[in-house]
């Protein structure tokens, strides 16, 4: 694979640049972590003005709103826009890293329409209504229910870890249209919907973390009712459009978090230089076996990256490989920040101090550790399930 960059690519870098040489430093400052109302303001901002600019939905197809650029332009606009410290999609992460493409991929022409527009444009923003109290890695167990009553279904169950629930219009939803038996396996009888977060019946606990925000929430749904219309695949067949999703999670929605690694390594470096902890030279390797990883995993970023453009868009299972060593790599590097700032580390006010108990979440996030390693061994190795 050619990994070098075009004379147009990097005329599209140059651009790229100076827009947002342009652009960032009349930005508003950024409003506190825990103003979710604010928070979503200040990204629904940021996201018109890239809209205007012609860089929102970059890489999705023209088909669906999109600029249909190159994986490899994808690529340099998330590098560029990072180093340049831009804001990240933040409030709008599911809509445009999980539900867009989702819908992009498996919705209707109708469909496309209606969600794709406002989602690239900043003006709605979505949730993620997968987890249940009693289904979390297992997923397929989810207890939701949804009743058919002519046009629309009847929903009662409750979701947890909903991202987003609190200030979102649209929430992507699973629920199960068909009971467990012995005709039907809980993978099947999962359908995937598209909920307003405004419909009669819905109810948003927000959940605060560890960090101190309230970025999830418990959603209770009490005979819900939703448009049939609203249904993305068909009837029963949710858990491979959930497939879908879940391969745009893995696969490409941290990809811009593989280049903030390397920029905090880089920050990591400057002030243990600064603080005399740079001497320490078990610290020095451990920074640059860091920066290594953090290559490498750049390396595979663009390999799948570019792999799911060759096969139309959606990610494959390297994307399982990436999301398991990210997840670790990114909680190693809090570490090594932990170990640079010494006694500061206790300091909750310090950089790098809330990244730290944020990244403990990330082996269980987007699908545990052990699941990714389930799906390496089965689907790319080749090995038996196990019973």
């Amino acid at each position: 694979m050619d990994l070098t960059y075009t004379e147009d690519e990097e005329d599209f870098r140059h651009r790229l640049r100076a827009w947002l040489a342009e652009v960032l430093p009349k930005l508003p400052d950024r409003p506190h972590p825990a103003d979710w109302p604010g928070r979503r303001a200040y990204d629904c901002g940021w996201q018109r003005m890239l809209h205007e600019a012609g860089y929102a939905g970059l890489h999705w197809p023209e088909d669906a709103g999109g600029r249909g650029a190159t994986p490899t332009q994808h690529l340099i606009f998330l590098e560029e826009t990072e180093r340049a410290g831009a804001p990240y999609v933040g409030a709008g992460f599911v809509g445009l890293l999980h539900a867009g493409p989702t819908i992009a991929a498996e919705g209707t022409s109708e469909q496309r329409a209606r969600w794709l527009p406002p989602i690239l444009r900043g003006d709605e923003v979505w949730c993620q209504g997968f987890s249940e109290p009693d289904a979390g890695s297992d997923l397929a167990s989810l207890r939701t229910r949804a009743v058919r009553d002519g046009d629309e279904y009847v929903i009662s169950g409750s979701k947890i870890w909903t991202s987003h629930a609190e200030i979102a219009d649209w929430c992507e939803l699973l629920v199960r249209t068909a009971p467990v038996n012995a005709d039907t396996p809980k993978h099947r009888g999962i359908t995937w919907l598209a909920m307003p977060m405004d419909a009669p019946g819905v109810t948003v606990r927000p959940l605060r973390t560890l960090a101190g925000t309230a970025e999830f929430a418990e959603v209770f749904l009490d005979e819900v009712r939703v448009p049939v219309g609203h249904r993305v695949g068909a009837e029963n067949d949710g858990w491979r459009v959930t497939m879908v999703t879940l391969s745009f999670e893995r696969g490409t929605a941290f990809v811009g978090e593989v280049v903030a690694c390397r920029r905090v390594l880089e920050a990591l470096a400057r002030t243990a230089r600064a603080n005399g902890r740079w001497d320490d030279a078990v610290l020095r390797r451990r920074l640059g076996r860091l920066a290594a990883e953090c290559a490498a995993l750049w390396r595979l970023t663009q390999w799948n990256v570019s792999e799911a453009q060759r096969t139309g868009g959606v990610p494959g299972v390297g994307g399982s490989v990436f999301k398991l060593r990210f997840s670790q790599v990114r909680q190693e590097l809090y570490d090594a920040a932990a170990e640079v700032l010494g006694p500061d580390a206790l300091d909750a006010g310090q950089e790098w101090v809330a990244d730290r108990l944020s990244s403990l979440s990330y082996t269980i996030a987007a699908g545990t550790s052990q699941i990714q390693r389930n799906i390496v061994a089965e689907r790319i190795l080749g090995l038996p399930k196990g019973r």
